[in-house]
């Protein structure tokens, strides 16, 4: 695990042994798993430490305290990913991972119990179905979100989720200006405010990655998000 404890070291984090054993854990079954259920393209293991455990805990760059508690839920999680890698550092936050195909988050359910992580729900079904449930809506000071769409639309899936004064964290990379252009109006609509484009600058990480930082200033009209595929057919 020597990439990923450069990497957590550059973001002013130190991994317990346990947390280096979990990560190692991590990789083993996710690299097992991924032989049956399509859960990443990325298997070197250098690679999985960098551009998956590192870059997930880049979150933690919008986040100036990680209280005891913090309700943060993980939308389109996939494999894991942001909401794990800052589950295992953070062990005292409360965290929810959503995802719609039940073969990951079956595969999800199965590293949650052998890594013994408490206070995690693994959630399976869409986020524009379940953003409307009341034990999920605006219910988390943080949401994240990573690779799932485009940003007119992952604000649509995403803000519903967030608290009031809460905060969206979404990572992205490559040429997102026009993306961020165009999901101005869809923030705003959905009671959100953009606060920075913060840009990544890690070894290992030099492929023009960006944290999208919204803040939840307003409450999200109640007829948002749409009916599933609509927000990314036809975006705010």
């Amino acid at each position: 695990m020597e990439k990923l404890i450069e990497g957590t070291a550059a973001l002013g984090l130190k991994l317990t042994p346990q947390q280096q054993e979990q990560f190692h854990y991590y990789y083993q079954e996710l690299i097992k798993w991924n032989k049956k259920v399509n859960l990443t393209r990325i298997v070197d293991y250098n690679e999985v430490q960098v551009k998956h455990f590192v870059d997930s805990l880049t979150v933690t760059l919008a986040l100036s305290q990680v209280p005891k508690g913090l309700k943060v839920i993980d939308v389109g999680t996939g494999a894991g990913l942001p909401g794990l890698p800052l589950k295992i550092v953070f062990n005292h936050i409360k965290l929810v991972l959503l995802e719609s195909v039940a073969k990951k988050t079956a595969f999800l359910k199965h590293l949650i119990k052998q890594l013994e992580l408490k206070e995690v729900e693994v959630v399976t079904g869409r986020a524009e179905e379940i953003a409307h449930q009341p034990q999920y809506r605006e219910q988390f000071l943080v949401v994240l979100s990573r690779a799932v769409a485009k940003l007119p639309a992952l604000a649509e899936l995403t803000l519903p989720f967030c608290h009031l004064n809460g905060r969206v964290i979404l990572l992205k990379k490559g040429q997102i200006k026009q993306e961020v252009d165009q999901a101005i109006k869809a923030i705003d609509t959905l009671g959100g405010s953009l606060q920075e484009i913060k840009k990544i600058d890690l070894p290992g990480l030099s492929d023009r990655r960006y944290l999208v930082i919204i803040d939840k200033i307003r409450l999200t009209p109640l007829n948002y998000p749409r009916h599933p595929g609509v927000p990314a057919r036809r975006p705010i």
